[in-house]
C-alpha cells in the first residue's frame, strides 16, 4: 500500500451526489486510509457531509477537514489554502478534481454555457495551482520537498465523445486541463513539484444517475448503465475507486519520476476507438 503518513493532501470537489461514492470522496478517503491529513473542499455542504460522516467513522476526523468553496473564485480558494496550512502546516498533494459535463455544439451551446464548462473544468485547476504551487515552491526551498498535483481530465478530449454526443466546452476544458498540467510541470520541474492528469473513461459514478440520465433523457436508467457498460471492451464501466487508486499512485513518492503527462483509465475504450 502506498504511504501517505504525515502528508498533507487537498482534495476539491471532495463530496458526492447522493450517498455513493464520487472520484474526489473516493480519492479523500483513499489518502486518508493511508495515513494522510487531508483537507476536503466542495461548493455543497450537504455533499462533503458525507465524506465527514466516512471519515468520523473511520476514525480520521483528527486528520480531516472539511471546506465548503467555489472553487472558480480566487479570494475563496486563496481562503481554503490559507485554512489547510493553518491546519496541518503544509501542502503536500493537490488534487485538481471539480468537473462535469454540458451538452451541445459551438452553434447549440448558450455562450455562458460555454464559459461556464471554461470555468468549471479548467479555471478551477488554474486558481488551484495558482494558490498552492507557492505554497509547495516554498516547502521545496526549506526542506527539499515540493508536492504533487494530480488534475482530472477525461477521455472526452481525446478521439471520441462518449455516447457520441458533442460536449464541446467540455472537450476544449478538459484538453486545456491536460496541456495546462503539461505546461506546469515544465515550469515547477526543477521545484521538485510533478503534475499529472488522470484521463477516466466511461465511470459508474453518482453522477450516471443524478445528471447523465437526465442530459440524455433515458427514460430507463438501468437501460443506460447496461449500454455504458458494453461500450467498454472490459465489459464493464469503472467506478471512484478505479480513479482514486491511479491519483494516489500518480501522487505518491512511489512515482517520483513521473511527471508532465497522463494516466488513461478507460478499461481500453481509447485504444478500442482509435484501432
Amino acid at each position: 500500500m502506498l504511504d501517505f503518513t504525515g502528508k498533507v493532501a487537498l482534495v476539491t470537489g471532495a463530496g458526492s451526489v447522493g450517498a455513493g461514492w464520487g472520484n474526489g470522496k473516493a480519492t479523500a478517503v483513499l489518502l486518508a486510509r493511508q495515513g494522510a491529513f487531508v483537507c476536503g473542499v466542495d461548493l455543497e455542504p450537504r455533499a462533503l457531509a458525507s465524506t465527514t460522516d466516512i471519515m468520523t467513522a473511520e476514525g480520521a476526523s483528527d486528520r480531516w477537514l472539511a471546506l465548503t468553496c467555489n472553487m472558480t473564485i480566487s479570494d475563496q480558494v486563496k481562503s481554503v489554502v490559507d485554512q489547510c496550512i493553518a491546519r496541518f502546516g503544509r501542502v503536500d498533494v493537490l488534487v485538481n478534481n471539480v468537473g462535469g459535463s454540458a451538452p451541445g455544439d459551438p452553434v447549440s451551446m448558450p455562450v455562458e454555457v460555454w464559459q461556464h464548462q471554461l470555468d468549471l473544468n479548467l479555471t478551477t485547476a488554474f486558481l488551484g495551482c495558482k494558490h498552492v504551487l507557492p505554497v509547495m515552491e516554498a516547502q521545496f526551498d526549506s526542506t527539499g520537498k515540493g508536492g504533487a498535483i494530480v488534475n482530472i481530465g477525461s477521455v472526452g478530449s481525446h478521439s471520441f465523445q462518449l455516447g457520441g454526443r458533442v460536449s464541446a466546452g467540455y472537450a476544449a476544458s478538459k484538453a486545456g486541463l491536460e496541456a495546462f498540467g503539461r505546461s506546469t510541470a515544465i515550469a515547477y520541474v526543477r521545484k521538485g513539484i510533478r503534475v499529472n492528469t488522470v484521463v477516466p473513461g466511461s465511470m459508474h459514478t453518482p453522477l450516471v444517475e443524478h445528471r447523465l440520465v437526465k442530459q440524455l433523457g433515458a427514460a430507463d436508467a438501468e437501460a443506460l448503465i447496461a449500454k455504458r457498460h458494453a461500450a467498454v471492451p472490459m465489459g464493464f464501466m469503472g467506478d471512484a475507486w478505479d480513479v482514486a487508486h491511479a491519483v494516489a499512485y500518480l501522487a505518491s513518492d512511489e512515482a517520483r519520476y513521473i511527471t508532465a503527462t497522463h494516466l488513461v483509465v478507460d478499461g481500453g475504450m481509447t485504444a478500442a476507438r482509435s484501432a
